[in-house]
This record gives C-alpha cells, structure tokens and sequence, in this order.
C-alpha cells in the first residue's frame, strides 16, 4: 500500500540556490518539450513520444552545459511528466498540458537515492537538509517530490 507523508523542509541559503536551479532547469525542459510536441503535432499530425522526448532531452543536455547541473532524473521525470500528461488529456482524464510558470508553485521529483538520516532528508547533488518530520515513516521511500509554494516554504 502507498502512502503519502507531506514533511516541511529547511534548506540552507546554497541548497536553496541549487532546488532553484533545479526548480528552473526542471520547468525550462518540460515548456520545452511541450512546444516541441506541439510544433511536431502541427506539422505531422502526431506528437512525441516518452522515448522521442528523453532521446531530445539527452541532445539537450549536450547543447546546454547548464542542464547537467541538476541531479539528472529530475529531468528525466519532467519529460515523463508531461508523456503521462498527454496521456491522460487523449484518454479524456485532463486537460490538454499548459506550459509551466515560475510564479506559481515549484516542483522536482527524485525517484530514487533519497534517504531519512534522523532529522534529515538525504538527497543527491544537496546533501543532508534539515526536515520536520512529524511521524514515523514505515517502508521504502518510492519517489520524493520536493515543491516551493509561493510564499517560499519548501516541502517534502
């Protein structure tokens, strides 16, 4: 069974410089990806791929330098991100994907080598970053999704 637990977190001022670029690498690849499907999809009539978009997203890699500084699967969950989003608008579960803003909620997903030490929460390319965690937490850690609101309050 899955379960969800939302912990607070308290970066230092240099991993909260790092989650921004990550948060911004994250968005830049996904509004990316998208208008590429849609330029795809209006000149041939269908769009991309999870494959075609993680073959575009290594390309992109090479091109810009500054895509290698994020921890590298979070990048690879924005392509998925938005494969599974396609996917749900086609089988009339959601609407159609709208490009992502940086003024509004912030998020990047690590889907593994995130761990509990104590009071913190281990995650590569950031190091040990101080969380509150409120109740015990039973089982393996699947994905971890770290957001910001708004209002500058990170969460786990």
């Amino acid at each position: 069974m899955l379960k969800v637990v939302k912990i607070r977190l308290y970066p230092t001022k240099e991993q909260k410089e790092h989650l921004a670029k990550s948060f911004g690498c994250s968005r830049w690849v996904y509004n990316y990806m998208l208008a590429k499907t849609n330029e795809q999809y209006k000149a041939t009539g269908k769009g991309l791929s999870h494959y075609d978009l993680t073959k575009l997203l290594s390309t992109l890699k090479k091109e810009n330098e500054w895509l290698k500084e994020p921890y590298s699967q979070t990048l690879q969950s924005a392509c998925l991100n938005l494969s599974k989003a396609f996917v749900n608008f086609f089988e009339k579960r959601g609407g159609y994907p709208r490009f992502k803003s940086k003024h509004h909620r912030q998020s990047i997903q690590y889907k593994q080598n995130v761990k509990i030490e104590g009071d913190y929460l281990k995650v590569p390319k950031l190091g040990l970053v101080v969380a509150r965690i409120h109740r015990q937490l039973e089982g393996k850690l699947k994905t971890v999704t770290i957001s910001k609101n708004p209002d500058g309050k990170y969460f786990a």
